[in-house]
């Protein structure tokens, strides 16, 4: 406790600090939205093109950075800088219309230009951004005129605009420094403050919905109880990701709100089919019968969440639904063991983390689940700062985190044989090929069809125990209206948040 507590004074500090301005009047509630979102400060970052970690940035450059599509409600994909999308017959030729009235903040016009320029920053960063891009030919892509460029792809590929709703942050062509904000075309601009204590003012020259809040503060904070507090206490209006537990305190409390978007965290059991003994698919079967799921959902999300049936992104428009529940069944489970070899039992070590509120309790609750099946299990809770980089895609069985993104984008970064992290070593050539071939398929039903049938045998075959998915739980001043509910890279979008005046 003491660490937190001096967790959260720092974080007072840092507000009380950030909300005198350097010495300027401090803006009165409701032209203010005073934002605490889950970040590690020591990583916070002005780069909107390469690996980004921390939500804090992320909603940061979705300020300040126009994109060409974002998440839209139900699986669409909303347009922003663009405003068609125009396939060849081959569907590898992309004509991308962009609208004509977006400027950066130093008053230059957005061209095609700046477009393709980002896009292929992007690309040049596949490292680092587990190739989110990696699907289009930059060298091959072209400007048509300041409005209008040819993107292409290698294969054939029917979802271009939805691709492009990951990361496609603009900045001005030859943009080299980032040691600073570039000029964005966004809603906002960065005016003070620094990555991890950012001061943004209303950009009133851009060309969407005016904003309704003149000036955001953005605080990168990792713990996810101070975050809360910041909240509770009044030093802040909106706490991103807080802890179930946090959430049903919240909900006593009349002056507090809880915005749920629903099944967006997912903690799966990661197994490596690459190595022993998950490298035997009755091994496999048996870790995932073992599981009480309802359990996990009860304990973990206190209920706020939906059961699991080992479906990496139950919530996309592909995710098959016919699908029956995979249920606990001990005694198969004992048996697969044994058929395995394993009749005297197994002993595994599973890797976990605190990043996400529940990960630690997640993997400990499982452990003992999976001791009823006669398999012992050491948990081992890593470091949050180095979980990501020394535990994820490398140990043999750890806790992983998914966050609501589509299911193509799970494929392309952690699925095909050739993915940047590919976690689980899932490499089969018949399975990337349908792929491919699904990519191909111009119409939508088709397409879904065949993705939803990789997706099941995903789900008998892979390394991934999806027990559940839990709600996105956002703590809220109630005076707060307006935050977004969608998944994934949608509740970056916070632009037309309110704050009520007292």
């Amino acid at each position: 406790m003491k660490t937190l507590h001096v967790g959260i004074g720092l974080l007072m500090l840092a507000l009380t600090a950030c909300g005198n301005d350097g010495g300027k009047a401090s803006p009165t509630a409701g032209d203010t939205l005073r934002y605490v979102a889950v970040g590690a400060p020591a990583t916070a970052s002005h780069d909107p093109h390469g690996g980004i970690g921390n939500q804090s940035d992320l909603t940061r450059f979705a300020l300040v950075y126009d994109v060409l599509t974002k998440p839209g409600p139900e699986g669409a994909t909303e347009f922003r800088l663009a405003t068609a999308f125009e396939p060849d017959g081959k569907l590898t030729t992309w004509t991308v219309r962009l609208r004509d009235d977006a400027k950066f903040t130093d008053g230059r016009p957005v061209r095609a230009a700046d477009v393709l320029f980002s896009l292929r920053r992007i690309h040049e960063k596949a490292a680092e951004n587990f190739g989110r891009l990696q699907m289009f030919d930059f060298a091959a892509s072209s400007v048509v005129d300041d409005h209008t460029l040819k993107l292409v792809t290698p294969q054939p590929y029917a979802e271009v605009p939805r691709a492009l709703e990951s990361i496609s942050f603009v900045v001005p062509e030859g943009t080299t420094a980032f040691d600073k904000p570039a000029p964005g075309s966004g809603p906002y601009r960065m005016t003070g403050g620094n990555a991890e204590n950012a001061v943004l003012e209303r950009n009133e020259g851009w060309w969407g919905a005016k904003p309704p809040t003149r000036r955001i503060e953005i605080r990168a904070v990792v713990d996810p109880q101070a975050r809360a507090q910041a909240v509770i206490s009044g030093q802040a209006d909106v706490a991103s990701a807080v802890s179930p537990a946090t959430a049903r305190q919240a909900a006593q409390n009349a002056d507090l709100k809880v915005v749920h978007r629903p099944a967006v965290n997912m903690y799966p059991f990661v197994m490596r089919l690459d190595r022993e003994p998950f490298d035997d698919p009755r091994v496999r079967e048996a870790v995932k019968l073992a599981a009480d799921r309802q359990e996990l959902l009860d304990k973990v999300f206190l209920g706020f969440g939906q059961i699991g049936n080992d479906l990496l992104t139950p919530a996309d428009p592909s995710s098959p639904k016919d699908v029956p529940q995979r249920s606990r069944d001990l005694d198969r489970a004992r048996e697969l063991l044994k058929e395995a070899g394993h009749a005297d039992g197994l002993k595994l070590t599973l890797a976990t983390t605190t990043s996400y509120p529940g990960m630690d309790t997640a993997a400990t609750l499982f452990a003992e689940q999976l001791g009823e099946a006669g398999i012992d299990v050491e948990v081992k809770t890593e470091a949050p700062d180095t979980y990501w980089t020394a535990v994820f895609a490398k140990s043999d069985f750890y806790t992983g985190f998914f966050g609501g993104i589509p299911f193509t984008d799970v494929a392309r970064v952690s699925l095909l044989g050739d993915s940047p992290t590919n976690e689980t070593a899932w490499k089969r050539p018949e399975w990337d090929k349908a792929f491919g071939d699904a990519l191909a398929t111009e119409d939508e039903a088709a397409r879904r069809r065949i993705l939803g049938g990789l997706q099941r045998e995903l789900r008998d075959e892979g390394g991934y125990v999806v027990w559940g998915t839990g709600d996105g739980l956002d703590l809220a001043a109630g005076k707060v209206t307006g935050l977004p509910e969608g998944p994934g890279f949608d509740s970056a979008f916070i632009e037309q948040v309110r704050v009520a005046a007292p």
